[in-house]
């Protein structure tokens, strides 16, 4: 998963996020409503502005992955094309100390901008303060330290539309059964709204759109090492699943690695965030149906975009949002192009001759 699994936020940001979800609409970590993140542009005058600046920015990443890798790259091409030099670029791998002390060795070289995702927002404040204070730019993906004001202690959050991934896993899930059978769903059973959106909006689309299709067992998933187990434990009260929700794709890999097991080459698996190994399971007709993925490239452009924009004046809206692509075996190579701006693993690609 891209996300750290320790994010804790304050309780009012979270009932007010799952009152949002509940009633269908994507929000912030805070309830801030989205704004799609293609209406964010810049004017000619504005990109002069920011050319002429001289400004520099540091990428300061809770850890790299296929997600953050696009996102990086999308924002490292926004930058470009405004003039904005790269002047470092952080992995903390998954670590709150050394993301801290990333901070404070990218500061050394003055950056104008920094972007980054906090790996635990709760206790965030005191990794970005030495910036804020210092007078950087912060843009942030997903998520924001407790306690900071939009517009005046960061720029902007940047991330997917939560509910329409839920909501595209559901429809992909019903078209893999035909619109009919029995669901095993597999949630993170954690506070992080991001994945408690996208969760919720898969067991509401199965449960209000299609009446055909039964939930017929959930479990909660706090540790991703005991999905195998989770699975198991599924598979064998529920042999006759016709489908499995899984929260994201490196728990569903267990999943799969459980139905195999098994032999079951009925059971279907929709999950979401693209994934190699999950990825050729399904080009080679396996048991993944689809994946959902985010346009994880245009978030990296709009923060860089939004940031940019800030040093010249533009205000950003609190929130954006990307949109989500619903990855099939026949879509997968449109899907790995739109979400991360490349072409499909080699492997992937000679699964399809």
């Amino acid at each position: 998963m891209r996300r750290a699994l320790s994010i804790m936020t304050i309780l009012a940001s979270l009932l007010a996020a799952h009152a949002f979800a509940a009633e269908g609409v994507t929000t912030g970590p805070n309830g801030e409503k989205p704004v799609p993140a293609a209406s964010l542009t810049l004017t000619a005058a504005q990109e002069q502005q920011i050319k002429d600046g001289k400004f520099t920015a540091a990428l300061v990443w809770h850890e790299m992955s296929e997600y953050t890798n696009a996102v990086n790259a999308g924002a490292r091409d926004e930058f470009k094309r405004l003039g904005i030099k790269v002047v470092a670029q952080t992995d903390a791998g998954f670590d709150a100390a050394r993301q801290k002390a990333d901070v404070e060795t990218v500061l050394a070289k003055k950056p104008s901008i920094i972007l980054s995702l906090p790996v635990d927002p709760a206790t965030a404040a005191a990794v970005y303060d030495p910036a804020r204070q210092a007078g950087v730019k912060l843009g942030f993906v997903d998520n924001c330290p407790a306690g900071y004001k939009q517009g005046s202690d960061y720029v902007t959050i940047v991330s997917d539309d939560l509910f329409q991934m839920g909501n595209k896993a559901g429809i992909a899930m019903a078209e893999a059964l035909g619109k009919k059978g029995k669901v095993g769903y597999i949630f993170h059973d954690a506070d992080f709204y991001v994945t408690n959106q996208r969760d919720g909006a898969f067991k509401k689309t199965i449960e209000q759109d299609y009446p055909e299709m039964k939930i017929a067992d959930e479990a909660g998933m706090a540790d991703p090492a005991r999905s195998e187990d989770i699975a198991q434990a599924m598979i064998t009260q529920h042999p006759d699943l016709d489908g499995i929700y899984v929260t994201w794709a490196e728990p569903a890999l267990s999943v799969l690695a459980a139905l195999r097991a098994a032999g079951n080459k009925h059971t279907k698996i929709v999950t979401l965030d693209l994934n190699e190994p999950a990825a050729l399971d399904m080009v080679k007709g396996g048991r993944v149906a689809a994946l959902v993925a985010d346009e994880a490239y245009s978030i990296g452009v709009t923060l860089a975009r939004a940031s940019a924009g800030s040093l010249v004046g533009l205000k950003a809206e609190p929130f954006y949002a990307v949109d989500s692509i619903a990855v099939t075996k026949e879509t997968v190579k449109e899907g790995w192009k739109k979400s991360l701006n490349k072409d499909v693993p080699a492997t992937i690609a000679d699964a399809m001759k």
